[in-house]
């Protein structure tokens, strides 16, 4: 499936952002595949005397938002896979504000960080791995918003991509 292939009622527009950031992107297998190869080698990057860095009063540190985006794509895919299952039950959103503060990623080295990326990644890549086209395509509701299961693993793409952008621009 390609991001061009997905249609309205697909995704509340609060994703679109996320979407927006894959225009060129191919197939979401391949993305997902890539992103596990070069996103550890970004995280290894970042100089040690910046990860607890904020840039601004109330902002994540670095170690936090990488946190945040290994527990979104952990939820994210807890989603995809209930809808693939055609569970019908709407799925509730979740508080990233207060979840942050409760993951301990300050406390964390990086490598223990990237371990637990690479963890979590590799099982969002078989989850998606098993999935046929007519699964992509099948909606379910979570946080009170249509959503397919596709696009599900499209925002988990386009999620990391916008916050290592965000960490790039304003941190590093």
């Amino acid at each position: 499936m390609k991001p061009s292939e997905l249609k309205e009622g697909d995704y509340n527009e609060y994703f679109k952002t996320y979407i927006d950031k894959l225009a060129n992107t191919s197939e979401l297998l391949p993305t997902l595949i890539k992103q596990l190869q070069n996103f550890p080698n970004f995280m290894t990057s970042i100089p040690q005397e910046k990860l607890q860095y904020a840039y601004a009063p109330e902002k994540w540190t670095i170690l936090e938002a990488l946190q945040h985006i290994i527990d979104t794509e952990r939820i994210f895919q807890y989603r995809a896979f209930r809808i693939s299952r055609n569970d019908k039950t709407p799925l509730q959103g979740f508080d990233q504000d207060a979840f942050v503060p409760e993951s301990g990623a300050n406390a964390k080295s990086i490598a223990e960080m990237v371990e637990e990326y690479k963890t979590v990644r590799a099982s969002t890549i078989s989850l998606f791995a098993s999935l046929d086209d007519s699964i992509l395509k099948r909606v379910g509701t979570a946080s009170n918003s249509p959503m397919s299961v596709g696009a599900i693993g499209f925002i988990i793409c386009g999620h990391q991509r916008h916050h290592r952008d965000i960490i790039r621009e304003r941190y590093l």
